[in-house]
């Protein structure tokens, strides 16, 4: 077998292996959606669902851009093999759980496997192809990953209906071995020369910073008011650890993210039109449902459907913008993306209580063209940019701010559907309360501090026909027209900003400069070198 054939088998072997890890990865974020009523109704623990979520997120979020890192010092085999082996024992773990909180700390596990897991693909891409070629694959992996997302839901109610709620977890099992199997046959093991530094204050302090963000934004508004002692205290830390990270990275002799890379106008911009589209797409795939649900009527399982479109849309522009961006070029597709995904949020903040099922979710497929041309090709562009060296570090920085994004999206969205929501409430509402007899008066208190303090918890009325069947219908038929005319003009407020940061993503576009495609392997052969020591040094001078 001659050189070039035993290549292409090796590249084949590490494809195959990329597209099962993508795949079950993807799709285990989309079937434990659809299980959580049948854990919860299992283990019990419903005021603690959320963490089912939230841990997850603070482990994969704060692990990315230390894998990235490792991935330079101890190889791409090593550290995509022991992500996928942490993930597939963490998912053993979560269908062994005898209750929430061990649960959720077995899904913390599982978000450091997949937090390494998720930003692999595309640096082992970028190793393996030129330019071009590179175009064409991510797009690829990107409608693989919108369509593991597309038939999470369906699978993840197959298992659950057919099977149990474990197996949600336990499939990942032997999808993860054959993953496995393929990538630790396809990488060559990576030999260094000289001792390798790990920058364990970078990752101490930057730990510290991200999880306080994290925390204080998951939290603030919702468990804790924004200006309790609990989240300014966050805050706090949270600046104190990131400010200590920059500090200490600027110091560091293998810094995690070095500090030079944000002097670099790509480097920066794509990052900021990477963060900015997250938020945009979370205002539309968070408070979209709201509109489905309380305005339509439609139950959720119907309502979660309107996703569908979007995806389909997305895997769609994400395999032509693979094909069409080297004649196209990178900077507009980036744009035009951009400003097809703030059409989209334009269109969301044209619905009313007449605009149907099929008008929302062409709305929302809009969203899902813009998508397609963006996600891609902003990790294509970043690989492009920068040299072998670099090309893990700013592939999984990409990732970091965007999962960063979809946090503040969820956060200041949710902040401003908060705000909105109690002034309207407010002006429109409390007046017909203050109408009503004085026997009333228990609801009336209990109405007035929701709308004070969560009135988006009003609105679930909307979502529950149960409740409302059991209050009085002269009550109702007042209500009812206030709270749909309040959640749609929140809604609109939410649309809009939304829009306001995907235009600003747009507008950071333009500062981004010409990128070609080049015809040349960016990176080194994927994890070769010699042989050397391992030290372990906190946080060494240059």
């Amino acid at each position: 077998m001659n050189t070039e054939t035993h290549t292409n088998n090796k590249r084949t072997i590490i494809l195959i292996g990329l597209i099962i890890a993508m795949f079950f990865s993807a799709l285990d974020g989309t079937i434990v959606g659809t299980a959580m009523p049948k854990i919860v109704g299992d283990l019990g623990g419903l005021s603690m669902m959320t963490w089912l979520t939230t841990a997850y997120l603070l482990t994969s979020t704060t692990v990315v851009p230390i894998a990235g890192k490792l991935a330079d010092l101890l190889g791409r085999k090593t550290v995509y093999v022991a992500g996928l082996i942490i993930f597939m024992a963490a998912s053993a773990l979560c269908g062994m759980a005898n209750n929430m909180t061990e649960l959720i700390i077995y899904r913390g596990i599982q978000g450091i496997g997949g937090g390494i897991m998720m930003p692999m693909a595309m640096i082992v891409i970028g190793d393996l192809f030129t330019g071009k070629e590179r175009a064409k694959f991510q797009g690829v992996f990107g409608a693989i990953y919108g369509l593991a997302s597309v038939i999470g839901p369906q699978i993840g109610g197959w298992i659950v209906d057919s099977l149990n709620w474990k197996w949600v977890f336990y499939i990942n099992l032997p999808v993860g071995i054959l993953a496995t199997i393929f990538i630790a046959i396809g990488l060559q093991g990576r030999k260094n020369t000289g001792p390798i530094y790990f920058d364990i204050t970078g990752m101490f302090t930057m730990i510290v910073g991200v999880v306080s963000l994290l925390l204080a934004l998951s939290f603030g508004g919702k468990d804790y008011a924004w200006d309790s002692w609990q989240i300014l205290g966050l805050f706090a830390l949270a600046v104190i650890g990131l400010v200590s990270f920059v500090i200490v990275e600027t110091k560091a002799k293998e810094p995690i993210l070095p500090m030079y890379l944000f002097k670099n106008r790509t480097f920066l911009f794509l990052n900021l039109v990477g963060f900015f589209m997250t938020i945009g797409m979370f205002g539309a795939i968070t408070f979209v449902p709201f509109f489905m649900q309380g305005i339509l009527g439609v139950s959720a399982t119907q309502s979660g459907t309107i996703m569908t479109p979007m995806m389909i849309s997305m895997i769609i522009t994400s395999i032509i913008g693979g094909q069409v961006v080297y004649k196209v070029g990178i900077k507009p597709q980036i744009m035009t993306g951009m400003l097809i995904m703030a059409g989209g949020l334009f269109l969301l903040t044209t619905v009313d209580m007449g605009t149907s099922k099929l008008v929302a979710t062409s709305y929302m497929a809009v969203i899902g063209l813009g998508l397609g041309l963006v996600m891609p090709t902003i990790t294509l562009a970043l690989q492009e940019t920068f040299s072998k060296q670099e090309l893990s570090v700013v592939t999984s920085s990409n990732q970091f701010f965007r999962s960063i994004g979809g946090t503040f999206g969820i956060t200041i969205l949710g902040a401003v559907m908060n705000s909105r929501s109690g002034t309207l409430l407010t002006d429109n509402l409390v007046p017909f309360l203050n109408s009503l007899p004085a026997q009333a008066g228990p609801l009336v208190s209990k109405l007035k501090d929701m709308i004070a303090t969560n009135p988006q918890g009003l609105y679930q009325m909307l979502f529950n026909h149960e409740t409302m069947n059991k209050m009085p219908s002269f009550l109702t038929d007042k209500m009812v027209p206030i709270l749909k005319t309040s959640l749609m003009d929140s809604l609109h407020s939410v649309f809009f900003v939304g829009l306001g940061f995907a235009v600003i993503g747009a507008v950071c576009t333009l500062f981004i400069k010409q990128i070609k495609l080049s015809g040349k392997k960016t990176a080194r052969k994927p994890d070769e070198g010699e042989k050397g020591d391992i030290k372990i040094v906190t946080s060494p001078s240059k």
